[in-house]
């Protein structure tokens, strides 16, 4: 197969959350177990850092490894889900792995994920561990794909854990509590290795302690330890808080000894996190005159940040091409959404895309107002059209609004 067909196969033969929901989560890691074990526990061969959380941990993810490469080391990177193309999911230094790369693995393990009901982010974890070990990187920064405790990637042991804040989302499997949620993230937590944990609230700190406690892990609040802050090219709001989990993280780094990490590494790697790992669709401006925003914040918790940055910025009206998934918790998020805006609603191109004719109907009962378009696209176009050089375009709601604008 070439690489066009085998991501349709990898997409179109197996369980994956981002399309089908809940059918593609499983119980237990059973499977992500057998699954290192055929391969030859690849992930037992490079170190790592794991990164969970609610929202944050994408940038944070980027962020180190940007500030890893800026101190002259071989970075991986596994990062979910992918924008545009299924490799932006595995780098090393910022490059995407090879179409080859990814054909030759599926062709020489097609049999066993057939075999044994492989769902789309195991065979992808797999992957990304086969391919960082035969690359040889000095570490790889590992982000979990949801919660923790079950996810696939929770087979590593990382020189430090990291979890960058709670939230309520995915309630359907990880718990309808901030204290459920919690305990699902907390679950990468592992026996003698320091975590550190990027925000918390009344709830969420007894049950990270308590974990820590258990496993004799030295935990480690980076809000409350981290007062200083360095400028990044990441520029949300948000990225405050994941400066300070990422300046606390690389401080551990320094203080096993396994790492050297100066202070300027920090400082560069922070202004170059795009240029180094090609992050996109964090507060990305796409366009001059009108100014326009995309951004993938897609829970309360990250929308809440998002919609008070929009305030912020100087503009006569308002434009928001927005569209969702149809397990989103309406009532929940398009509260935060501004009334004095112009709406553009669509339906992302996956099969749990929301029709955007039902997100209008719903969005008026918020007295959020505009039209309904077929496509992504079609809405982006309509907006741009109406827009007068003085005002704003926001572009969001999930991440596959954004993948498909860019």
């Amino acid at each position: 197969m070439n690489y066009q067909e085998t991501t349709s196969w990898m997409f179109n033969q197996l369980p994956m959350y981002q399309l089908q929901g809940a059918s593609a989560y499983k119980k237990d890691l059973t499977n992500a177990y057998l699954l290192v074990k055929h391969l030859g526990n690849p992930q037992e061969k490079f170190k790592s850092i794991h990164v969970a959380g609610t929202n944050g941990k994408g940038s944070t993810s980027h962020m180190l490894a940007s500030i890893l490469q800026e101190a002259g080391y071989k970075v991986g990177l596994y990062t979910s889900p992918h924008l545009k193309d299924f490799r932006e999911r595995i780098k090393i230094n910022g490059n995407e792995i090879p179409e080859d790369s990814v054909c030759d693995f599926i062709t020489a393990n097609k049999v066993f994920f057939e075999v044994n009901d492989m769902s789309f982010f195991e065979m992808t974890v797999g992957m990304a561990f086969d391919y960082f070990d035969k690359e040889k990187v000095d570490i790889a920064i590992i982000e979990v794909g949801m919660g923790g405790r079950l996810d696939a990637t929770n087979v590593i042991t990382p020189l430090v854990s990291v979890i960058t804040n709670i939230a309520f989302d995915h309630t359907q499997f990880l718990g309808n509590t901030l204290e459920s949620i919690a305990f699902e993230k907390a679950g990468i937590i592992k026996p003698s290795i320091p975590v550190v944990i990027g925000e918390y609230t009344n709830e969420t700190k007894p049950v990270f302690l308590a974990k820590a406690k258990e496993n004799h892990s030295e935990i480690y609040f980076a809000s409350d330890l981290i007062s200083q802050s360095y400028p990044s090219d990441l520029i949300g709001d948000y990225q405050v808080h994941n400066k300070k989990t990422v300046i606390q993280t690389t401080s551990l780094l320094n203080s096993q000894k396994v790492f050297k990490i100066s202070e300027d590494d920090i400082k560069s790697g922070l202004l170059k996190v795009t240029k180094n790992t090609r992050l996109e669709g964090r507060w990305q401006q796409l366009g001059e005159s009108p100014k326009i925003i995309c951004d993938t914040a897609h829970n309360k918790n990250g929308l809440e940040i998002v919609m008070k940055q929009i305030q912020k910025e100087q503009f006569d009206t308002l434009h928001i091409v927005l569209g969702v998934v149809n397990d989103k918790d309406l009532d929940e998020i398009l509260p935060l959404f501004p009334k004095n805006a112009n709406y553009y609603f669509c339906k992302p191109n996956i099969p749990r895309g929301l029709d955007s004719r039902i997100l209008k109907q719903k969005a008026r009962e918020f007295e959020l107002d505009g039209e309904a378009f077929d496509s992504v696209s079609e809405s982006y176009k309509n907006a741009l059209k109406k827009a007068a050089k003085s005002d704003l375009i926001y572009i969001g709601g999930s991440t596959f609004v954004v993948a498909e604008i860019l």
